[in-house]
């Protein structure tokens, strides 16, 4: 895991967080910790797996379906690249 020093944090800002972080449950640094989180990972962003998905459902895939993109898939294993 990475480390990030955040040097001249203003004290008023640092009190917030010293005063936010135990009714969470968590050290003054866990809470910015979840802070960082949730603004540059927030739980609203679209993900890949649940794109799929949601194309699926909108032009009516079953699980029938999948079961035939399963028999018909080609499962040989694929060959590594050769650099000779």
């Amino acid at each position: 895991m990475a480390t990030l020093t955040v040097r001249n944090v203003p004290n008023d800002v640092h009190r917030a967080l010293r005063v936010r972080a135990p009714p969470h449950g968590r050290s003054t640094e866990a809470e910015v910790r979840e802070i960082l989180a949730a603004v540059v990972k927030p739980s609203s962003r679209v993900r890949v797996g649940d794109a799929l998905a949601a194309i699926g459902r909108k032009i009516g895939l079953s699980n029938e379906d999948f079961a035939v993109f399963e028999r018909v898939r080609d499962k040989t294993p694929a060959k590594p690249l050769s650099f000779d």
